[in-house]
């Protein structure tokens, strides 16, 4: 099976100057925070939280308890190179604003490809105290909140800043929510540890009351790229980890290529993982993965994105709108798996990013808490609210952009690049709907539970609107307009839910 991810992004370096572009992205921080309601107060509480006037969900989402109840586990893979904030400074001149959204950040080295980032997180402000872990803390209350059982953390150095803050996160982590777990992934691309340090490394971690452990107390160790050491370097760990550590693991390696390294790995593997597609016509491979890991009596992780588009490699994936993120959720769900890693949760260099964002909202955990529901119970949530989302890119995939001396390619094996605003509906009942797509106007009529519709992508906003015995029961507009003449290249999908009256302008 062809590989159709490329090695991850190296770690962010410091330091860059403001310029126009930042500050112009400054403003628009400040226009969408002021139009969210989050402003830049950073109060350590949930701003998820549903409002009392409407559930942002077109469905009641089960409880706590009851979707832990399940043995099947949903995580969400953690980035460190990107928490909520990097400086606690004003989100207008953050880290973010100041070197990542702008051409000049970082003494200029994402010249080529105009800025390291497309998105970022949703912005937060300043506050007194420790405001890394209040951060961190508020991550982990999304993720609960969404339904996720718990972080699969990206261990891309074994001291310095990255460690401590995965230190930081697994604190944060037990203060919120002593059950939310904490499964630690060594990122082998970016490690360069022996076998000692490394198993050193893992056991001072696991030693944290809320890493992810089996029930039979072994600790769950997930190493991304696990291909990179072969399976006796990896036996090595192992047994250090239970002679000189007295800790006992449950081995889930991520690969690249499954089927190429299955069998070499299998006598020394819980179970088996994948990094996965990012394609919409790409994720047929996903049952075959899933029936390789029951012939070796593995577990099996699935993982379920919604996009990659890496302005820093030039390449992207076609996704199809949101067909990768329902396609490989209904993977999960037919094919059996035993648990999902959701990829990713915070990796904005590769548009990536389930967690709510600046372009997102929450459009993208909010579908995902759909198919979560459906994966952990076993039966399909009732739709009892009119919902829309809308996704779109904001240009032509092939328009020309000043901020890039070339354009972005599509990764091989992708499907082709298309240009479409998809209207995905869910519906309590039948309903007219609404749509404008700049200059274009349609309105059909769609029968209760989920339907996309594609529209093709025209200049201006995206606006759809469903009614019902005359009145309105949902609606969305997008933040932000299309255009054919882009200061940059962004080919990730934006999205917007008519659920959060607050994500819309």
């Amino acid at each position: 099976m062809q590989n159709h991810t490329a090695p991850r992004h190296a770690v962010p370096g410091r330091g860059g100057r403001r310029t126009g572009l930042a500050a112009l992205v400054g403003i628009l921080l400040l226009i969408v925070a002021a139009g969210t309601g989050l402003g830049f107060t950073a109060a350590d509480d949930d701003r998820t939280a549903p409002s009392a006037a409407r559930d942002p969900l077109p469905f009641d989402l089960p409880s706590t308890e009851r979707l832990r109840a399940s043995d099947r586990l949903v995580f969400a893979h953690y980035f460190t190179p990107y928490p909520l904030s990097l400086d606690n400074r004003p989100a207008d001149e953050d880290y973010y604003a100041r070197n990542y959204l702008t051409a000049d950040g970082e003494n200029g080295k994402h010249a080529a490809y105009g800025g390291l980032l497309r998105d970022r997180p949703l912005p937060v402000g300043p506050q007194q105290g420790d405001w890394r872990s209040a951060h961190y803390r508020q991550e982990v209350r999304t993720a609960v909140a969404a339904g996720i059982d718990g972080f699969s953390v990206d261990l891309l150095s074994l001291d310095g800043p990255h460690r401590e803050r995965v230190q930081l996160l697994m604190s944060a982590a037990r203060e919120v929510d002593p059950g939310f777990r904490i499964m630690l992934m060594p990122d082998m691309k970016a490690l360069d540890a022996d076998p000692a340090t490394l198993a050193r490394a893992l056991a001072e971690l696991g030693a944290a009351p809320n890493a992810h452990r089996l029930d039979d107390g072994r600790l769950v160790v997930s190493p991304f790229k696990a291909e990179e050491k072969t399976p006796a370097w990896w036996r090595q760990v192992l047994d250090t980890l239970r002679t000189r550590h007295d800790t006992g693991t449950a081995f889930v390696p991520v690969f690249l290529d499954l089927t190429s390294h299955a069998e070499a790995f299998a006598p020394l593997s819980h179970g088996f993982s994948t990094w996965g597609s990012r394609s919409h016509t790409t994720l047929g491979h996903y049952g075959e993965h899933a029936a390789l890991a029951r012939e070796h009596g593995k577990l099996w992780m699935q993982p379920v994105a919604v996009q990659d588009a890496r302005p820093n490699q030039g390449v992207f994936d076609e996704a199809g709108n949101t067909a990768t993120l329902r396609g490989s959720w209904n993977h999960a769900i037919e094919d059996g798996a035993d648990w999902v890693q959701l990829t990713t949760w915070n990796d904005y260099s590769e548009s990536t990013q389930f967690a709510p964002s600046l372009h997102n909202g929450h459009t993208y955990l909010d579908l995902s808490s759909y198919y979560l529901t459906r994966f952990k119970t076993g039966s399909w949530p009732r739709i009892v609210r009119d919902t829309v989302y809308l996704t779109h890119r904001t240009q032509p995939h092939d328009a020309p952009a000043a901020g890039r001396a070339e354009p972005m390619r599509l990764r091989p094996g992708s499907a082709p690049a298309r240009d479409t605003v998809e209207v995905l509906t869910f519906l309590a009942g039948p309903g007219a709907v609404d749509v404008t797509v700049g200059d274009l106007h349609e309105r059909y009529t769609v029968p209760e539970g989920v339907r996309a519709e594609l529209l093709p992508l025209r200049p201006g906003r995206t606006t759809a609107e469903v009614t019902r015995g005359g009145a309105t029961t949902t609606e969305a507009v997008t933040r932000f307009a299309v255009t054919e003449k882009p200061e940059v290249q962004d080919l990730q999908y934006y999205g917007v839910t008519g659920g959060r009256p607050a994500d819309r302008p």
